[in-house]
């Protein structure tokens, strides 16, 4: 049987983190945040702009946690929240330990997930102070985006879990014409507002980090689209230029 310490020790051992930024200041709308990227995620999203983060194994140069702690440590006072990211930060099992440390810690913590495991999504809820959701497509076209069989039933769970749980977040939607059409994007905005989403953010794409030769470099949101989204949520609706959670080499 582990000692308290050898278990405590044992999260922190297990927990597979990327990179970590210090001074984030579009993953948390509104505050100045640092991110902790986490490795892997089961989806292959046709735009993703962290495709290193893909596979869940440990990569040379990572930040373990010890150094992380040490950093928030010096941040205090500065920032105003802490954010794990990926890849899909559910996908690892050390995440609801990981979230408990920082809140220990005293910051607020955020949560940038696909809802590609909604199990462990409804496990972590209680941990957090703010979610933003990436929400891919409408439900029939969320295979086409992520390349993934089944992913549509678990994003949509996920997001009722999201919105149930009275935790303050955003749903965002990518737009890249080659990802979705406008039907496909106007559906998903109607899902978002049926359920009673706090606030909606269409994220225009940005090339940054894509490993995707084949895409269009660039794809703006036609303007039919955005009217309908503010429409829908008023002044609760965000068209983004910003990109978040991208993480550093």
């Amino acid at each position: 049987m582990p000692t308290h310490d050898e278990a405590h020790a044992a999260w922190q051992a297990r927990l597979l983190t990327a990179s970590f930024d210090p001074d984030a200041c579009h993953d948390w709308p509104g505050r100045r945040c640092a991110t902790i990227y986490l490795l892997g995620c089961p989806w292959r999203c046709v735009y993703c702009h962290n495709p290193r983060l893909q596979t869940r194994r440990r990569q040379s140069g990572g930040p373990d946690w010890g150094q992380i702690s040490r950093e928030l440590e010096s941040l205090r006072g500065e920032i105003s929240g802490v954010v794990f990211s990926g890849g899909e930060p559910t996908a690892d099992a050390a995440l609801p330990e990981a979230l408990a440390a920082v809140r220990a810690m005293g910051f607020p913590v955020g949560l940038h997930t696909s809802g590609a495991y909604p199990e462990r999504l409804e496990r972590v809820l209680p941990l957090l102070d703010w979610i933003g959701f990436d929400l891919k497509a409408d439900y029939e076209g969320y295979e086409a985006v992520t390349a993934t069989p089944g992913s549509a039933a678990r994003a949509t769970r996920s997001a009722r879990l999201v919105v149930a749980s009275g935790v303050t977040h955003e749903f965002r939607l990518t737009w890249h014409h080659e990802a979705l059409n406008e039907d496909s994007a106007r559906l998903a905005a109607h899902f978002a507002h049926h359920l009673g989403a706090r606030h909606f953010v269409l994220q225009t794409f940005r090339r940054e980090g894509v490993d995707n030769p084949a895409l269009a470099a660039a794809s703006e949101p036609p303007a039919s689209l955005i009217r309908e989204c503010a429409g829908l949520f008023g002044d609760a609706f965000t068209l983004r230029r910003e990109i978040c959670g991208l993480a550093g080499a």
